[in-house]
């Protein structure tokens, strides 16, 4: 593959690399606190305009593009982020200090979900066909012939995720969903890691060449000013928004879009606590072992991920004490870790430093944060009362800590999993000799609150699967009822449209009475596969 000797620090408009006049911006290495270069355009409103109706344009061209055609184009772009080899990852792992290891990782995800998200769009029966016959013979009125599918939206504007440059980034799951239910994306760089989502495009835009499609198919915009991400959102033109971060940046693009005079969807991920309870039979039977594992997860990737489990109930018990301490001297073990920026250290002190200014909340390990981005474990414990009553005891502290909540009874656990509710997992850890009724309250009172149920392991190590749902309820998204992860992904970005008394040539092809795409379609209230 023909690669680039160096970054440019451009956009990606319409097939091409544009330097912009908005000013510039630097990614900085977390590790040594210097600046890193090239130096990167900011977005204009003229930038923004350019690479939405480039966007649209490649829309109209590619509306009829067989699913075959998008898996090959994903599959490519996987090849040759694989190609990248060492460039990509010591490029991200100068701009984010995660590990290579950690990287290696991360890439074999990201290119296993675009074979995945190109594997649905190849059989496609994502698009959830029915047909419902008309009968013109019906009395007292003729049943018209009614078609519905699911039809892509359009142009999808994509931002990037700190915490996962690869999965999240420029060639993430928001950007293969996207592309995979056929539609065209704009990503908005993340101003961390610029230059890993210059690689990424580089890629994309190859692989577009290769298969000679527009080349607005694609655009990446750099830039770190919310002014860019606004007029991304106002644009007109923009049909849908994916978005991974802060609880304060998704509401507020959720509110422009909201305001804009035709709205639009935005599929924002946004904060969770991701409750852990571990029910008195647990905690006699393997506390230690949960103690473990629960610190690995908490503090795992610098506690980085969106899974974390940030708030852990426990049913004051003859082991509780013990489970708390044992949790702790776990937790004090584990050295300071880097974290990806100075604006994610910033936000984690300020949560834990507020902690123990409520009354009531014991501060077993007190995390440290120096340098411009080291953090260590901090470990915080209330009582049930006191955590209902303090809802900034609910804010997310984005980083490794966790807070404790010590309930009297059932009772209070049960209400304490409820003030916790919109979160995108809850799990239970549960003994033999637990009693199950007990143990299916608490799972009940968790699902009414989460997107992903997890029974005795730990939320951290996200499957990427058919059967994922990485989701929940507000606050931890702006849309319960879809997945950022697994192939429900696709259906995002796109619109049921339904065909009444169409003529068959007229029909896109899944709807056609042939089946010439072989896809599986309900067909008069039965499945046909």
């Amino acid at each position: 593959m023909e690669t680039r000797d160096s970054l440019t620090g451009r956009h990606l408009i319409a097939g091409e690399w544009v330097t912009a006049d908005g000013g510039r911006v630097r990614a900085v290495n977390p590790v040594t606190a210097e600046p890193l270069n090239p130096a990167f355009c900011q977005a204009t409103e003229l930038q923004v305009d350019a690479a939405l109706r480039a966007a649209a344009d490649a829309a109209a061209q590619t509306r009829g593009l067989p699913g075959a055609d998008w898996a090959a184009l994903l599959d490519d772009i996987a090849d040759r982020i694989e190609a990248l080899g060492d460039t990509l990852m010591i490029r991200a792992n100068e701009e984010t200090a995660l590990p290579l290891a950690r990287l290696e990782s991360e890439r074999a995800r990201t290119c296993f979900q675009l074979r995945l998200y190109g594997q649905e769009a190849r059989e496609g029966s994502w698009v959830d066909a029915v047909i419902d016959h008309g009968d013109p013979a019906r009395q007292p009125l003729p049943k018209p012939d009614v078609r519905r599918m699911l039809r892509p939206l359009g142009p999808v504007v994509v931002f990037d995720a700190s915490n996962f440059p690869f999965a999240y980034g420029g060639c993430g799951g928001d950007t293969a969903s996207a592309l995979a239910a056929g539609n065209p994306v704009i990503v908005k760089a993340h101003p961390g890691h610029p230059g890993t989502d210059e690689l990424f495009a580089e890629v994309v835009l190859a692989a577009i060449r290769a298969a000679g499609l527009p080349p607005g198919l694609f655009g990446m915009l750099q830039g770190a000013t919310a002014e860019s991400g606004s007029a991304l959102v106002r644009h007109p033109l923009t049909e849908a928004v994916g978005f991974t971060g802060s609880l304060r940046g998704g509401r507020a693009l959720f509110d422009i879009a909201s305001s804009r005079p035709r709205p639009i969807p935005v599929y924002a991920e946004m904060g969770s606590l991701n409750p852990l309870v571990v029910l008195p039979g647990a905690l006699a039977e393997r506390g230690d072992a949960i103690a473990d594992g629960l610190s690995q997860s908490i503090t795992g990737g610098v506690g980085q991920f969106c899974t974390k489990p940030g708030l852990v109930l426990v049913i004051e018990g003859p082991d509780t004490e013990r489970f708390i301490q044992g949790l702790k001297a776990r937790m004090a073990a584990i050295p300071a870790g880097t974290m990806l920026n100075s604006a994610i250290q910033t936000g984690f002190r300020k949560v834990t430093q507020g902690f123990p200014g409520v009354a009531g909340v014991k501060v077993h390990l007190e995390p440290s944060c120096s340098g411009y981005t080291d953090a260590t474990p901090g470990l915080f414990e209330v009582d049930a009362s006191t955590f209902i009553a303090r809802p900034e005891l609910r804010e997310e502290a984005f980083g490794p800590a966790a807070l404790v909540v010590r309930c009297r009874d059932l009772a209070g656990l049960l209400d304490s999993i409820a003030a916790a509710s919109g979160q995108l997992t809850g799990t239970v850890h549960a003994g033999a000799s637990d009693d199950l009724k007990v143990v299916a309250a608490v799972a009940d009172a968790l699902e009414r609150g989460v997107g992903r149920l997890v029974y005795n392991g730990y939320p951290t190590g996200l499957e990427v699967c058919r059967a994922m749902m990485h989701g929940g309820p507000y606050p931890a998204t702006t849309a319960p009822a879809t997945t950022s992860v697994g192939t429900s992904a696709l259906v995002r970005f796109a619109r049921p449209v339904a065909f009444q008394n169409t003529p068959d040539a007229l029909l896109p092809p899944a709807l056609r009475e042939a089946n010439p795409l072989g896809i599986r379609r309900m067909v008069d209230g039965v499945l046909i596969a």
